[in-house]
């Protein structure tokens, strides 16, 4: 039997505030994805202005992070031609992403969820995930 550590949707919630005060300070709307540590869907804010288009690329960065237990912006450093991955993008159906803005979520060495955000630069991305990251670990 597997006791396993999981974000639950008040985890979610901490996660999803840190990542939106962070897109409000740098004025990028964001949508902002939690996933659990297998992947699966808990909560998901397009913010008011949030690109349409990144709703379903947040919820996959969450996934990748989550499921594959490492940071999407990885995935796109080995996925490029001559790397080990390449060609890694179109896994799965073709939810594995490599663009920064995944994170996973780590408690205590153990990836319990990731959080996914799209719709702004990937470095920007890549912050405003961090930020959410960082308000949950604070309440910890």
């Amino acid at each position: 039997m597997l006791t396993i550590k999981r974000l639950d949707i008040q985890d979610a919630r901490v996660l999803i505030a840190g990542a939106r005060e962070k897109a409000e300070v740098i004025g990028v709307p964001m949508c902002i994805a939690i996933t659990d540590e297998g992947g699966n869907l808990i909560a998901f804010e397009r913010m008011d202005g949030g690109k349409v288009t990144s709703s379903i690329i947040a919820i996959d960065k969450s996934y990748t992070a989550s499921g594959a237990k490492k940071a999407t912006h990885e995935y796109g450093v080995a996925s490029q031609p001559g790397s080990p991955a390449y060609g890694i993008g179109s896994a799965i159906g073709g939810r594995l992403m490599v663009v920064g803005g995944g994170l996973p979520v780590i408690v205590e060495g153990e990836v319990v969820g990731g959080i996914g955000v799209s719709s702004g630069t990937p470095d920007q991305d890549r912050a405003v995930a961090q930020a959410g990251i960082d308000a949950f670990l604070a309440t910890l």
